[in-house]
């Protein structure tokens, strides 16, 4: 069987079978993260110009978009996927190296409003939509995360999964949908080396992709089912030839969505190792950054490579600063939203601490990634003492989970400044309930 079709018999196993309830709790966690990067990335650059650009496909249709105004399920997967991903701080996926949540859950969203599904049943679709995804980002590699944004490309496979659990595709259709779900996939890296808006999109489109290609198969469109595998695949055209032969080798028994890391910093998670770290050195000897001679970081390549903006001048090209985040943590404590406003970019404090802070590939952690995210913090002092600390994962991985309170909390910091803290609280109360409701939740 090709890898498409090994995803499709799982699927068509998993609508008839229980979830356990540890994989409900999480797949309900997930959601929770999914609207606290939500309603923050909703102002960010460019939701509101691609609100604009698609205003035919909005006011009408039956899926809503994050404020409530009606939209066909495409452009709510376009519109939803691209602002959870706009404010730097949706789920991942460790070994995939990959942010499951923006696209899966808002395709799983605009696909279960549009054919008016339960509660029990988006969740199921969310769920599949990880499981199906994470495998696909893992077998890719990290030959794959060298060139592509997985965001985009492996989102498409999370977003057609869940979409097409949600149109209860039978075996065959979905495959097709994976199939040409696969033909959709894009996003270059080089896309957010430089300062620009197209990085949110990936997510979008990735969502957009797998709702209209589980929307295709449904009528009957077919794809090329060995277009994972085959000569000209996508495992030869994206990554290194990859073996697929265990792709499906656990599916059912090891469920990836009960193992996500949820960000506890604003910015890119490469830099969150770096910045626990600091901290750590910082609450422990009780450092303030004027005590600070200089401060080495030593962590895995890709962190140097995509947090890379040394002298950062906008908040998108600060968030992609190792340099940034790991003075701002030093000079103020911690990284969260107002670590991007205008004062603190020029805060004079956090910019000299910049120029004393270097970086380099520690060829040991660099071996562990992605498995293993981890980061060598040593900070010397002007009293000429020398401290050194090894964060070996970061606040939010499996191995340091957030709390459900931890969790919540991020989640209100996040959603009440958007949405005022009462009907945040009660949308928190239907994502908890949401296994028990016949309907989704409007915000």
């Amino acid at each position: 069987m090709h890898a498409t079709e090994i995803f499709a018999r799982y699927a068509a196993d998993f609508q008839s079978k229980p979830l356990p309830a540890e994989v409900i709790h999480h797949a309900k966690r997930a959601v929770i993260d999914w609207y606290a990067s939500l309603f923050p990335g909703l102002d960010a650059a460019p939701v509101r110009q691609l609100e604009e650009t698609v205003a035919d496909d909005l006011d009408h249709g039956r899926a809503f978009l994050a404020r409530g105004r009606l939209a066909t399920a495409r452009a709510a997967a376009l519109m939803n996927g691209t602002a959870a991903h706009a404010a730097e701080v949706d789920d991942s996926f460790r070994d995939a190296m990959y942010h499951p949540g923006a696209a899966t859950i808002a395709a799983a969203l605009a696909a279960g409003q549009d054919v008016g599904a339960s509660g029990m049943q988006f969740l199921r679709g969310v769920v599949l939509g990880y499981e199906v995804s994470t495998r696909i980002g893992v077998v890719m590699g990290r030959p794959h995360y060298k060139f592509w944004h997985s965001t985009g490309t492996v989102g498409s496979f999370g977003a057609a999964a869940a979409a097409g659990g949600l149109m209860a595709l039978d075996e065959a259709a979905f495959a097709h949908a994976l199939a040409t779900a696969a033909t959709f996939t894009a996003g270059l890296q080089q896309a957010f080396r430089m300062d620009s808006m197209s990085k949110p999109l990936h997510a979008g489109r990735a969502a957009e992709a797998g709702v209209l290609a589980a929307q295709l198969a449904r009528r009957g469109v077919t794809g090329s089912l060995d277009v994972l595998d085959g000569e000209a695949g996508l495992g030869r055209a994206m990554s290194n030839g990859p073996d697929w032969s265990q792709v499906g080798a656990t599916l059912g028994q090891d469920f990836h969505i009960t193992r996500l890391t949820f960000k506890n910093h604003i910015g890119c998670g490469h830099t969150f190792a770096a910045i626990d770290g600091a901290l750590e050195l910082k609450e422990r000897h009780r450092i303030e950054a004027d005590d600070i001679a200089h401060v080495h970081v030593a962590t895995y390549r890709p962190a140097l490579d995509i947090a890379c903006y040394t002298r950062p001048t906008t908040a998108n090209e600060a968030r992609f600063s190792l340099t940034y985040v790991v003075a701002t943590a030093l000079a103020h404590g911690s990284v969260r939203l107002a670590a991007y406003e205008p004062t603190r970019l020029e805060d004079p404090v956090t910019r000299s601490l910049m120029e004393r802070i270097s970086v380099a590939v520690d060829p040991d952690l660099d071996a562990a990634f992605p498995g293993q995210r981890a980061a060598r913090v040593v900070i010397e002092l002007r009293d000429g003492r020398r401290l050194e600390h090894l964060q070996p994962n970061r606040k939010g991985d499996p191995e340091q989970a957030l709390t459900d309170r931890e969790l919540e909390g991020k989640y209100m910091e996040l959603v009440s400044p958007v949405i005022g803290q009462e009907r945040a609280k009660a949308l928190l109360a239907k994502i908890w309930a949401l296994d028990q409701s016949a309907t989704l939740p409007v915000a």
